[in-house]
């Protein structure tokens, strides 16, 4: 992934960037277009909904601008305070509340995933960032027996931890992005997801997670319950020496 300053783009290059890959965005996977960014320390997958809550005069712009021409912008996942090359690009589907200070509330939804090319941090007339992305190849065909032992799983360890989650869909209409942030998995491990293009792959990453995972929660669980236990008054039954 490179930086650059846009003006090494010449004026051909600037409208072939800005204009012409918009009209493309849903008809090729292997095609490289430039999009406006909006680095975040989250990850957001395909089909997700997401609110944000808008401050910065730089992303008050960029909402706007997209917003108007019904563009998408990038949401490029910040790791460790440095931008990471995988991000996911997001369209705008409503703008709640404008502020009277200029804040906004918008929700967004995930459309697809990007590998940033190159960073262009400076732009005409532009307070917001952009990047030169291309769109990796993503099977997303549905899961079968694994996902529906996946999704069992994920509900066993929202009851340890006491927690109610909605998936928001029908179970056969789930797919590994759905169930993503309700693992548990960290920033890091969800990155690391974001970048598998293998609908299979994905579930054995889960899979492979919840298994480590859940003994884990079940044996703090059960140490919870005795240090709870400790200083009250129990019935336990005596040793029978004559055993």
């Amino acid at each position: 992934m490179q930086q650059s300053n846009y003006e090494c783009l010449n004026n051909a290059d600037f409208f072939v960037i800005l204009h012409l890959p918009y009209l493309a965005v849903s008809i090729t996977n292997s095609m490289t277009n430039f999009i406006p960014i909006f680095p975040l320390g989250i990850v957001v997958y395909p089909g997700e909904k997401l609110n944000l809550h808008i401050f910065e005069p730089r992303y008050k712009q960029l909402i706007h601008d997209c917003y108007t021409h019904n563009k998408p912008f990038g949401i490029p996942v910040v790791l460790g305070d440095r931008l990471s090359e995988m991000g996911t690009l997001v369209q705008i589907t409503e703008i709640v509340t404008e502020h009277p200070d200029g804040k906004l509330d918008i929700k967004t939804e995930g459309l697809r995933i990007f590998r940033v090319l190159e960073v262009l941090q400076e732009l005409p007339d532009k307070l917001y960032s952009g990047a030169i992305v291309n769109y990796p190849e993503n099977q997303l065909t549905a899961g079968g027996e694994l996902i529906k032992k996946l999704i069992k799983s994920i509900r066993e360890l929202h009851l340890l931890l006491k927690v109610s989650k909605d998936f928001r869909k029908p179970d056969e209409e789930l797919v590994s992005y759905d169930l993503a942030h309700h693992a548990g998995m960290s920033l890091e491990e969800e990155y690391e997801f974001l970048g598998l293009t293998h609908e299979l792959q994905r579930l054995e990453y889960l899979k492979r997670h919840l298994t480590r995972v859940l003994p884990v929660v079940a044996s703090m669980e059960s140490l919870k319950e005795r240090i709870q236990l400790n200083g009250h008054f129990r019935e336990l039954k005596g040793f029978n020496f004559n055993l």
